[in-house]
């Protein structure tokens, strides 16, 4: 079997306005992606996707097809889409940065293996560590009483843990996250990410100190992703773990973080590590150093969305019971574009039975949705 072409498809979905996300790095009130088709001459086509908000990813439709075209495409084509490993390597030497296009290969590369094999990408990766895959719901950063609608909300739809987004000025994160606080009641877990919006170490610290008086469990990304030894200086100070996020793309990244003692928790993603086998590389890192990983998110669509339920599926350095993956598509996009839905419900994430990744796209959505 050989790789013949790469199809690139660009495609903006709406998100929900109610709910779109607005943190300390911003605003996600858009999302473009690149959908990616891997072709081979046996007639087995493999699914990618690329997140291309560059507020988020660095990277935009463009470029991402651009990068696929003249560059990462003609080295894997003729070669055997099997070599996951061999290939992997090839394309993240090929180019610099630009991990959320090197994902999109990636995972195409195993949606292919899997359908070969006959059996789900989890099952490749050693079988499941869980029989679902938990989650929690993601509020965004908006006046306190809409942010407390939405928890209530979110707490309808099933979610016993989620997080608020914060560091968006100290005095505004404290009055969010207590409306919603109230609003949920005791018994829901709550966490904060501030997506790296305090600007510093003494404003990170007095902030996560006033929010403990609404229970939070954790403080994800408290300061900007430039120095490790702020979020060193964040967790030797406060009462809550740290998870790094933005801090952390690369197997070096996660190296650099367990060494500064940085963190209690890496958020990892299959977009941002560059594949579904650089992020099982980074949990394993953090598995050997004893602290433990959760599954962020870039807000993906439905390609993206499986690889990420195949990940945490099979991944045992990956904590999902205490620190609940963000895999939320269904609940921000008007529609995933594939042909049957995922089973993604309130606080559980699960994978479809079936080879590779287990998804199609729907075709007509995808057209639907193009941009031309």
């Amino acid at each position: 079997m050989k790789i013949t072409s790469i199809e690139t498809i660009p495609v903006q979905v709406p998100i929900h306005p109610e709910r779109a996300i607005r943190s300390g790095r911003g605003s996600h009130l858009v999302s473009p992606f690149l959908l990616v088709k891997v072709h081979t001459d046996e007639g087995v086509t493999g699914l990618g996707e690329v997140s291309c908000t560059p507020g988020w990813s660095g990277e935009d439709q463009v470029t991402a097809a651009h990068f696929i075209h003249q560059f990462l495409g003609p080295l894997l084509i003729g070669e055997s889409p099997l070599n996951i490993e061999t290939l992997t390597q090839k394309v993240q030497k090929r180019i610099a940065h630009n991990m959320f296009t090197k994902a999109a290969l990636e995972m195409a590369l195993w949606d292919i293996l899997g359908k070969v094999a006959g059996i789900p990408v989890y099952r490749l990766l050693g079988g499941p560590v869980r029989e679902f895959v938990p989650t929690k719901f993601s509020i965004t950063g908006v006046e306190p009483e809409r942010a407390a609608e939405i928890g209530a909300w979110a707490v309808e739809q099933g979610f016993r843990k989620m997080k608020v987004k914060v560091g968006t000025g100290p005095d505004k994160d404290v009055a969010r996250v207590r409306a919603v606080r109230d609003a949920v009641g005791p018994d829901i877990r709550l966490g904060v990410d501030a997506n790296g919006g305090w600007t510093s170490t003494r404003e990170a610290i007095q902030t996560i100190r006033r929010l403990a008086e609404s229970d939070i469990y954790f403080a994800e990304q408290p300061v900007p992703a430039l120095d490790m030894t702020w979020l060193a200086d964040v967790r030797s100070q406060v009462a809550v773990p740290v998870i790094a996020d933005e801090s952390l793309y690369t197997l070096q990244d996660a190296m650099g973080l367990v060494r500064a003692g940085a963190a209690d928790v890496l958020s990892i993603y299959v977009g941002k590590g560059g594949g579904i086998g650089p992020a099982r590389k980074v949990a394993a890192v953090a598995e050997a150093a004893g602290i433990t990983c959760t599954v962020g998110s870039n807000l993906e669509l439905g390609v993206a969305s499986a690889a990420m339920i195949h990940l945490a599926m099979a991944t045992p350095g990956i904590g999902a019971e205490e620190y609940p993956c963000d895999i939320l598509g269904p609940f921000f996009y008007a529609d995933l574009l594939l042909a049957d839905p995922l089973p993604i419900q309130g606080g559980a994430a699960r994978p479809l039975e079936r080879p590779g990744l287990g998804v199609e796209l729907d075709e007509e959505k995808v057209e639907h949705y193009r941009v031309r």
